[in-house]
């Protein structure tokens, strides 16, 4: 027996702690998106700080501004990658794929769903996401991306706010939309004082966050991409964004899936939400951002570059010129674009 125990003991004890964190899950996540919610929020007590002024087309950098971005306990740090978001995400994952999966549930005897909703997805991802995990219907999912008169949503795209939703099996579109509306306003709407809005309209600042969602590698891409992009339309020149040729390609109903990579062809796509064709910002948001991508927007960095691209490493590159920009693409991927 003594040596059964050497022997089979650690992998025992391993399966019964695994067991308990299984069936803890939904109260571990619970507690922990909880505690998220504490903090971010505390981080949070005043409202949106902007240091843009695009009446003025100018970009004024404030010492505090920066430190309080920059600082570990700012919202933006709180919501990009770092050791202890990477946690939570991974956490987040497995107790989502875990509560919904049948073998638990049945197991468990429990209705408890988890819903997780990621930064820069379409609202019809978001859909698509509760109804999966709820089993609804397509009626059902449009029903959830309708606002309602008492509704808080102020976009039809930008306002599904990401994170991990608790449900249950029972809960309806409307219920669904009630929980996204209450995380809107608490992440977003909360904290944009009027103040803030007469400088940057929500519907501007949310479109530019959006876009700054789907171009940006990460914390260190969000803010200069920002400066990028108020640079451009400082300038009255074309946003040129490739995220806005993939949603315009998806909105066509092609087939190709939600974020088809763009090709060259793209960029003369009949549609308004095509920056290379048009000036200016696309109709509304293509994506739904997290609060990094909205402070980014509101707080570009102060950048005299009008063009970037991502190397295959990740590696964020801006230029001043297109002369510079082409050196650097040919440098990095031996072409131009």
């Amino acid at each position: 027996m003594r040596k059964f125990f050497i022997k089979f003991g650690p992998a025992i004890l391993f399966a019964v702690v695994l067991i308990g964190v299984v069936f803890s899950f939904p109260t571990l996540l619970a507690i922990n998106i909880q505690h998220e919610k504490e903090r971010v929020i505390s981080a949070m007590n005043e409202q949106f700080p902007v240091t843009v002024d695009p009446r003025n087309k100018s970009i004024v950098e404030n010492a505090q501004v920066n430190a309080f971005l920059e600082s570990a306990d700012s919202p933006l740090q709180a919501a990009v990658i770092s050791v202890g978001s990477v946690f939570k995400d991974v956490f987040a994952w497995v107790a989502t794929a875990i509560a919904n999966a049948p073998w638990y549930q049945s197991i468990a005897a429990t209705n408890a769903r988890f819903v997780n909703v990621t930064p820069g997805m379409r609202k019809e991802q978001v859909a698509s996401a509760f109804a999966n995990t709820l089993s609804w219907n397509n009626k059902q999912k449009k029903e959830f991306l309708t606002a309602t008169a008492s509704s808080s949503l102020p976009l039809p795209e930008g306002s599904f706010f990401p994170g991990v939703y608790f449900v249950t099996k029972e809960t309806t579109p409307s219920a669904a939309q009630a929980l996204v509306n209450e995380r809107f306003y608490e992440n977003i709407l909360s904290r944009y004082g009027t103040t803030t809005a007469e400088i940057v309209p929500l519907n501007q600042a949310l479109t530019i966050a959006s876009l700054i969602e789907r171009e940006a590698g990460g914390a260190d891409d969000m803010r200069l991409i920002s400066g990028i992009i108020w640079n451009r339309l400082f300038i009255n020149m074309n946003l040129q964004i490739d995220a806005t040729l993939q949603y315009a390609k998806a909105n066509s109903g092609a087939g190709v899936g939600w974020w088809p990579v763009p090709v060259p062809a793209d960029r003369f796509r009949k549609s308004p939400y095509n920056t290379y064709l048009h000036r200016g910002l696309p109709p509304t948001p293509i994506a739904n951002p997290s609060v990094a991508s909205v402070l980014a927007a509101l707080n570009p960095k102060n950048t005299s570059c009008l063009f970037y691209f991502h190397d295959s490493a990740g590696g964020f590159h801006c230029s001043d010129t297109y002369t510079e920009h082409v050196t650097l693409l040919k440098k990095y991927y031996g072409r131009g674009k």
